[in-house]
């Protein structure tokens, strides 16, 4: 396994003068986030985060407001500083780092992208891109070639010599993107970058934004409060409340398997059809089945349940589960509706 690029190991952010005091209560005593304001008037922002994230995975952190999220992201840059806890980014304490070592990696290796983009309103589209590249003192002709290039990926060829002013939000949201990849950076930071957008709008920005980065191989740590979103475009997802981390998991795991209530409440409106795979569902196939149903149709373990239901509505046979060519398991028609009900199998 490879070295995590980004690691959080036991990091708290309690804000308020009796912090210290606040963790220890919390650790010895499992304060709630209510107990500890009235207790130390202290308020927990983060309680005991731990996670690591690989090289080009997008990991979704969700949650409501108040819930910690934002705060959370903030930490990977240092723009919080933790109470306690350890956070490394591409193997190095970000702790440790001095200020010139800081604004190094926030320059060069973390690009960061707000809901709100914050473009300078008199400097161009091609201005606003490269300015990241202005500040580390890069040659006009180098920026402009490498503003022009990230535009081009972002899809706003023809619009470089355009004023923010004359974009729409989602227009304005991409150049956000583009701003945060022109350094060419390792990790993207991405604080509800679309909340703020129609909601036709946002699922193309999705869609795009999913697709550059797996194209551009950036790993990725996204807020959102929506689980939609999050199951749209995350590897894995990490649900928050009250600071604390509640459940990590794929999208087919929150879906299947929430952790707790909180979590079930979130996704009880969600469809399974192209979460749930084959092998979730499927049960175990002896080998009198397995010559008997030879002739039955056959999907991957990976097949999502929209793609069985086709297979299953062909014909009478249940459907073959193959994984590296090997028949592995069975689904049959009763399977499959409860594995679209939402029941175990």
């Amino acid at each position: 396994m490879t070295e995590p690029v980004v690691e959080l190991s036991g990091v708290w952010k309690v804000f308020g003068a009796r912090a210290d005091e606040a963790i220890a209560a919390a650790k010895a005593e499992a304060l709630s986030k209510s107990e500890a304001l009235d207790q130390f008037g202290s308020v927990i922002g983060v309680r005991d985060a731990n996670f690591a994230v690989s090289r080009g995975e997008i990991f979704c952190i969700m949650g409501l407001s108040g819930s910690g999220k934002s705060t959370l992201v903030r930490h990977v840059n240092r723009l919080i500083e933790p109470s306690a806890g350890t956070i490394r980014v591409l193997g190095r304490d970000v702790g440790a780092m001095t200020p010139p070592e800081l604004r190094e990696m926030r320059a060069r290796h973390i690009g960061m992208v707000f809901q709100h983009m914050a473009l300078m309103p008199h400097r161009s589209v091609r201005d606003n891109v490269a300015y990241p590249l202005e500040v580390r003192g890069v040659p006009k002709s180098r920026r402009w070639a490498v503003s022009d290039h990230t535009l081009g990926l972002v899809n706003l060829e023809g619009y470089e010599d355009r004023l923010p002013s004359e974009l729409s939000g989602g227009m304005q949201q991409r150049v956000g993107i583009a701003r945060a990849l022109a350094s060419d950076p390792e990790i993207l930071l991405m604080d509800e970058p679309f909340s703020a957008l129609d909601p036709l709008i946002r699922l193309q920005l999705q869609d795009q934004f999913k697709a550059l980065v797996d194209q551009l191989k950036k790993t990725t740590l996204f807020i959102t409060h929506d689980l939609d979103e999050a199951i749209r475009i995350g590897d894995r997802i990490a649900i928050m409340k009250d600071g604390v981390i509640v459940q990590i998991g794929t999208p087919e795991e929150i879906v299947t398997s929430p952790a707790d209530d909180y979590v079930r409440e979130f996704v009880q409106g969600i469809s399974r059809l192209k979460l749930v795979r084959a092998h979730t569902i499927m049960e175990p196939l002896s080998e009198a089945e397995r010559i008997a149903l030879n002739g039955a149709p056959r999907a991957d373990g990976n097949t999502d349940l929209d793609t069985l239901i086709d297979l299953s509505v062909t014909g009478e046979s249940p459907v073959i589960v193959t994984e590296g060519g090997n028949d592995v398991g069975v689904i049959s028609k009763s399977t499959l509706l409860r594995g679209i009900q939402g029941g175990s199998r």
